[in-house]
């Protein structure tokens, strides 16, 4: 997982980078979600230790079937930005999503992306563009967090986690550049495109490869 977390941590970095450059953050609301972000995301990677993550992910593939069909049915999800929230719901919020959604990555890791860009357009009425550039920063933090247990553990291999990184890096510049070209209905396609895979891949670790 620590070679996940290496290169996941490079493409997020660079992704928050070019997002910060164009998008006006709230500073104080991203650095409070990425105090709670980053403190659970170093207890979910302790705890893989004594719970094996596989059990969690026909909760997973549920969770992720009801978010791909709740955005499809949703055509204005994300389109355009609600009413924004009192400081005191979006503190609160924000420490319930960055506990829930960094224990999740340093637990288990895959989609936790998708969860911060949904969470940030469902409950603070973010546009997609916008729920993505904030969910890339505290993603980079959450990285931080399983990546420092992962390193002390020696559970990583650097030769891969470098070429992983590098893709990732590249993937990320491109990504950024064509999200701000297409605007809030290309980064909801890519949304719906993201989870429709990771839905197949579990679907498939779960009927199939175990079987």
């Amino acid at each position: 997982m620590g070679t996940n977390k290496i290169a996941g941590f490079s493409g997020t970095s660079v992704a928050a980078y070019q997002y910060a450059k164009r998008i006006k953050f709230n500073y104080k609301l991203l650095f409070f979600i990425s105090f709670f972000t980053l403190i659970f995301s170093y207890l979910g990677a302790k705890t893989v230790s004594y719970i094996h993550s596989e059990s969690l992910k026909p909760i997973i593939l549920v969770i992720l079937i009801v978010m791909a069909i709740y955005t499809f049915i949703k055509k204005d999800l994300g389109l355009i930005r609600k009413t924004e929230l009192s400081s005191t719901k979006q503190m609160l919020f924000g420490m319930v999503m960055g506990s829930f959604v960094g224990f999740y990555d340093g637990f288990f890791g895959p989609g936790a992306g998708n969860f911060l860009v949904l969470g940030f357009v469902l409950l603070f009425g973010f546009e997609f563009l916008a729920a993505s550039a904030y969910s890339k920063f505290i993603n980079c933090v959450s990285n931080i967090g399983a990546l420092y247990v992962f390193i002390l553990q020696g559970n990583y291999l650097l030769e891969i986690a470098l070429l992983m990184a590098a893709c990732n890096v590249v993937g990320s510049l491109l990504g950024t550049r064509l999200a701000f070209k297409k605007g809030n209905g290309f980064v909801r396609i890519l949304f719906l495109v993201i989870v429709t895979l990771l839905i197949l891949r579990y679907a498939y670790d779960i009927f199939w490869k175990s079987a």
